[in-house]
C-alpha cells in the first residue's frame, strides 16, 4: 500500500454493504454517470431528489425528482450521493447541512475516459502514486494529495473540504506574479483567468495570449477585452502537435475535444509561443497533450506553471511526473480550490 492510504472500504464497497435507502441529490450527467457506475456493481438506488428550485413533477431515470423535505419525512435515515459540481458559497452551505444531517458520500466518476479511481485503478498505479507524492515541495501538497486520493477512493466529503485552500494563497506564496509577466492562457474560456491574472498584477504585464477554440467562449473574449493592450487571441485548441481535431464546442466551461462535433486547428503551444513567463492550462482532459507540446517552451523558460489535474482519473499523478520529466527542478506544488466533487485540484510549479 501508500505511504498514505490504509485500505478501507471502497464507495462501492460500503455502498453494496448499506442497508439504509440510498438516494441521488441531482441530474444531469454526473446523476447518469452515478446511475451507470451502481448498476454496474448492483447497488440499488432507491431515490432521488433535486433543489426545490427544480422540482416540477418531472421524472429522472424513472423516478419521480422528490424535495429534500419529501425525502426526509419518506425515509428518515439514508445515504446521499452528490452528483453535481458545488462551488458557490450558498450551495456549499446547503450541502454542508445535509452532510451533518445524514451520510452524504461524493462518488469519483471522471469527467473523460471511463476510468473511475477505485482500489485496482489505485493499486494498479501504486509506483507511479508513491513517486508523485515524493516529489511535492511541501507538507500542504501532501496533505491535499492525500486527502483528494483519499476521498476518491471512499467519497468522503469532509476530506475535500478538509483540504480547501483560497486562490489568493497560491499567488501569494507559490505563483508570485511581477508586473512584467508574459502570461499563456490555455483555455481561455470567456477571460476568467485573464481577469484574475489582471487583478492579480494591477493590470501591468508584458503581454497576453489566450488560446480558445470555441467558438462562443472566444467571442465573448474578445468581446469583454477588445481594448486590453498587448493581448492575442489564438483559436486553437492546444495539443501535443499541429494538427486538425474535432471540437464539441458548446459555449460552456467543459467544452472539449470529442467525436462528436466541428473541426478546429490544434497547436504546440512551441509552434505559437517563443517566450512566456507564466502558463496556465485548463483544457478539459488534454493536459498531457499539452504539456508535451510545451516541452521547448519548458526547456527555454521555465515559465510559473498551472495545471489542471483534475479532469482524468490519473492526472494527479500522472500530470506531476510528466513535469518532473520535463524539467526536473521545478518545485511541484497541489492545491485543491473549493470545489465539491474534486475539481480545481491544481499543479502549481515554479522554480
Amino acid at each position: 500500500m501508500s505511504l498514505f492510504v490504509s485500505r478501507e472500504q471502497s464507495l462501492v464497497e460500503r455502498l453494496r454493504a448499506e442497508k439504509r435507502p440510498i438516494v441521488v441529490y441531482g441530474m444531469g450527467n454526473g446523476a447518469d454517470k452515478i446511475f451507470d457506475l451502481c448498476e454496474r456493481h448492483n447497488i440499488r438506488i432507491t431515490d432521488i431528489y433535486a433543489s426545490d428550485e427544480f422540482v416540477r413533477g418531472h421524472s429522472f431515470h424513472g423516478i419521480r425528482v422528490k424535495k429534500y423535505s419529501e425525502i426526509c419525512e419518506l425515509y428518515g435515515d439514508f445515504v446521499i450521493l452528490l452528483a453535481f459540481a458545488v462551488f458557490r458559497d450558498d450551495l456549499m452551505e446547503r450541502i454542508d447541512r445535509m452532510a451533518h444531517e445524514h451520510t452524504l458520500l461524493v462518488p469519483d466518476v471522471p469527467l473523460f475516459g471511463s476510468t473511475v479511481f477505485d482500489y485496482d485503478f489505485f493499486e494498479a498505479n501504486l509506483d507511479s502514486v508513491n513517486k508523485a507524492y515524493s516529489l511535492l515541495a511541501d507538507e500542504k501538497s501532501k496533505q491535499v494529495f492525500a486527502d483528494i486520493i483519499n476521498a476518491k477512493l471512499t467519497g468522503d466529503y469532509f476530506l475535500l473540504r478538509r483540504c480547501e485552500t483560497g486562490r489568493e494563497e497560491v499567488f501569494e506564496n507559490i505563483i508570485r506574479l511581477s508586473y512584467n509577466e508574459r502570461y499563456v492562457d490555455l483555455g481561455a474560456y470567456d477571460g476568467d483567468t485573464i481577469t484574475e491574472f489582471l487583478a492579480q498584477t494591477g493590470g501591468r504585464y508584458s503581454k497576453i495570449t489566450a488560446f480558445e477554440p470555441d467558438r462562443k467562449n472566444r467571442a465573448k473574449l474578445e468581446y469583454k477585452y477588445a481594448s486590453l493592450d498587448g493581448l492575442k487571441v489564438c483559436p486553437y485548441a492546444s495539443w501535443n502537435e499541429n494538427t486538425t481535431l474535432t471540437f464539441c464546442g458548446n459555449g460552456g466551461r467543459m467544452s472539449c475535444i470529442d467525436d462528436d462535433g466541428y473541426e478546429v486547428e490544434a497547436r504546440a503551444v512551441d509552434s505559437v509561443v517563443m517566450s512566456a513567463t507564466y502558463v496556465k492550462m485548463d483544457v478539459e482532459g488534454a493536459e498531457r497533450e499539452t504539456l508535451l507540446g510545451c516541452r521547448r517552451l519548458i526547456e527555454r523558460c521555465a515559465p510559473k506553471l498551472a495545471v489542471s489535474a483534475y479532469h482524468r482519473a490519473g492526472d494527479i499523478f500522472t500530470l506531476p511526473l510528466l513535469i518532473h520529466e520535463l524539467d526536473p527542478d521545478y518545485k511541484i506544488y497541489i492545491r485543491h480550490h473549493k470545489y465539491v466533487p474534486a475539481w480545481e485540484t491544481n499543479i502549481y510549479c515554479s522554480k
